[in-house]
């Protein structure tokens, strides 16, 4: 049996495509379903099931459009409400796939109805277990997607799951979640581990080296952290069984068009690098700079459903960005636009601000400094006399920021960019730190 990743590195996820030898499947699969049939035309095997570990929270799925494409059988938890057939997966269920078996397995916590899928083979080596939001690399999926009122009970599943999947299969078992590698359906303490077994998960695993069920459920519940706007509309996408995206390329956006849009408001996102938004920028644009963060934050600060229009360097970091929000069910761009800013929009205003360090913030007492950073983060410490706003909070609260020059950091620099021209959009005047948080004590600033 073969284990292949597709990584996804700008939601944090992994999908994977086990074989035989003979033919495939496929475990949540991502949006963009092209990588997952090139990796099939590469092995040379018929695609026979695609599993769904449970409906997802930080992305669209291509499960749905994968099995409907390839005929392959769709397997989905025969508990979750969905508007398409599928074969409903229960508990204790034995699915037979060319010479390998899948036992289902209900694992509740992340979500209700979440299965994790033990698949076998003839070969007498040890199962794999694809624990989906279940048991990750040192810690579990959160607990908290499903609202505030259900997060200790389903924290209270959540041990009980992963307890269960530990006293089941044997210690050389690999273990393939797949959120853990950065995104924000795992809790804090997942570990980044890039390969693990059941073994090595019971020495350093938090469900598993603690005893208390309610220590557990009290460490992990403090432990939560804020998570992206758009995961609400994600699983009722899930549910309704997308189809295939649109990666066509976005209509291309006459210079005229794109200056309309940026005088009545409209989102028009840069996605060059953040230093040269901050050297010179159109008036009225956000800057999100194209990387593995992008549609995250994007999705977390641009409000649902507005219209969004993209400009960039070239068509290829456009195709690239529109990639990644079809991931997240943004499928259809009001425009795109490439070259240079003069090409873009003649004749439209541009605007610039200022990027520091912690150490010129420093050499500044009088600066009025604003923290966007997530409550969790200021929690452990932040800079005296600073305000703080989150940033998905930012765009609703700009009344609160202060007057004059501000002064504005994160953690590391990326979203103090992303926020640094939220305010510039609204007529702040702003200096961008593009600094790590850890040089703030570094450079004498007072913590506290």
């Amino acid at each position: 049996m073969q284990v292949d990743i597709i990584e996804t590195p700008d939601l944090g996820d992994r999908s994977y495509v086990v074989s035989d030898g003979t033919c495939a499947l496929v475990i949540d699969p991502q949006r963009d379903i092209d990588r997952v049939e090139q990796h099939l035309e590469a092995l040379g095997l018929p695609l026979a099931m695609v599993l769904e570990t449970h409906l997802h929270n930080d992305y669209v799925t291509g499960g749905h459009a994968l099995a409907r494409r390839t005929g392959a059988t769709y397997v989905v938890a025969g508990r979750d409400e969905v508007a398409f057939e599928r074969c409903a997966a229960h508990d204790g269920d034995d699915l037979a796939v060319g010479t390998m078996t899948v036992h289902v397995m209900e694992t509740p916590g992340h979500t209700d109805t979440h299965l994790s899928y033990v698949v076998t083979d003839h070969s007498g080596d040890p199962p794999a277990v694809f624990t989906g939001g279940s048991l990750l690399y040192g810690s579990v999926g959160r607990t908290d997607l499903l609202g505030t009122d259900r997060t200790d009970d389903l924290t209270r599943k959540q041990w009980r799951s992963a307890r269960r999947l530990a006293a089941t299969l044997p210690d050389e078992a690999p273990v393939y979640p797949t959120h853990g590698f950065g995104s924000f359906c795992s809790t804090g303490s997942s570990t980044g581990d890039t390969a693990s077994t059941i073994g090595a998960e019971k020495q350093h695993n938090d469900a598993l080296t603690e005893d208390d069920e309610q220590a557990f459920v009290d460490k992990l519940v403090a432990g939560l952290t804020g998570y992206p706007a758009y995961y609400v509309h994600m699983a009722p996408l899930n549910a309704q069984g997308p189809d295939v995206p649109d990666l066509t390329p976005a209509p291309s956006m006459e210079p005229a068009e794109l200056a309309a849009r940026l005088r009545t408001g409209e989102w028009v996102i840069d996605l060059r690098d953040r230093a040269a938004y901050a050297k010179h920028h159109l008036a009225g644009t956000i800057s999100i700079m194209l990387g593995d963060q992008f549609s995250t934050y994007l999705g977390w600060v641009i409000p649902w459903g507005a219209p969004l229009t993209l400009i960039g360097e070239t068509p290829e970091q456009v195709a690239d960005a529109q990639r990644q929000l079809v991931r997240i069910g943004i499928d259809h761009l009001a425009g795109a636009a490439t070259g240079s800013l003069d090409q873009l929009a003649p004749g439209h205003p541009t605007r610039s601000y200022r990027r520091a360090t912690f150490e010129e913030l420093a050499g500044t007492p009088e600066a009025v400094v604003l923290d966007v950073r997530r409550d969790d983060e200021v929690a452990s410490g932040r800079i005296q006399g600073s305000t703080h706003i989150p940033i998905d909070q930012l765009t609703d609260r700009l009344h609160e920021v202060p007057h004059g020059l501000v002064w504005v950091h994160c953690a590391s620099g990326f979203r103090a960019s992303i926020a640094a021209s939220i305010l510039d959009r609204a007529g702040h005047e702003v200096v961008q730190i593009d600094d790590d948080y850890e040089q703030a004590e570094k450079a004498g600033l007072t913590l506290v």
